[in-house]
């Protein structure tokens, strides 16, 4: 998740004013974002399908900024004397957050499952260190395979040997990685596993590398052929 999170995050806390909502979510161009205590632990979102409960658009052409904007202005005009709601009382809570060591195709998997378009990065102590929405999940499975397995290769080449590269196989298609091979005895196989899951793009990973023993080598250093009994 890391590597598809934004870490400047613009948030709210729970008593920040309609107005100042307007101004943040006009100003920055988003739909949404989360509202933090004073400890900078996320209590809540905030996001247009909250607004919208109140002030119903079906029907209405244009954006979802030129919506968001009529929304907002429908509700600061709406009772001039009347207490405005702050974050606190428009958020969805509990906010759906998540840990940046989380797989990108689970994050994915999380915003379909529960409907939102952003999930709010947090620490081991659940204080906010970022975001990642709809949009940015998009440009990393957007990734073709072929950009993916020249990654991964490139990973794998990383995490051993220059030769041992050299005997992996890689195959991607539709982000799906296979690896097929041997890396030889030199190198921890669970490496290049986790190297290739940290990939942008990669779905899953199938692991088909086989164990190779110093003595399976021939003096060139490659691997012998197998014979028709192997």
């Amino acid at each position: 998740m890391s590597e598809v999170m934004t870490g400047e995050v613009v948030q709210a806390h729970p008593d920040t004013s309609l107005n100042e909502l307007a101004r943040l979510l006009t100003s920055h161009r988003i739909s949404g974002l989360p509202v933090v205590d004073d400890d900078d632990k996320v209590m809540g979102v905030v996001s247009q399908t909250d607004l919208t409960r109140r002030h119903q658009t079906q029907g209405q052409d244009g954006s979802r900024r030129s919506q968001l904007l009529r929304i907002l202005g429908r509700m600061v005009r709406a009772h001039p004397a009347a207490p405005r709601p702050t974050a606190g009382e428009l958020m969805s809570s509990p906010a759906v957050t998540v840990h940046p060591e989380l797989r990108v195709v689970d994050a994915a998997r999380i915003m379909e499952r529960r409907h939102i378009d952003r999930l709010p990065v947090v620490d081991e102590e659940d204080r906010l260190i970022g975001i990642t929405t709809r949009r940015d999940l998009l440009r990393v499975f957007l990734r073709t395979d072929e950009e993916i397995r020249s990654d991964v290769a490139g990973a794998a080449a990383s995490h051993g040997p220059a030769h041992s590269a050299d005997r992996i196989h890689i195959d991607v298609r539709e982000g799906m990685v296979t690896l097929e091979g041997s890396a030889g005895p030199a190198v921890d196989t669970s490496v290049l596993i986790r190297a290739a899951w940290r990939v942008e793009g990669v779905v899953g990973v199938v692991n088909r590398l086989t164990a190779a023993r110093e003595g399976d080598r021939t003096p060139s250093g490659r691997m012998p052929p197998r014979s028709s009994t192997d």
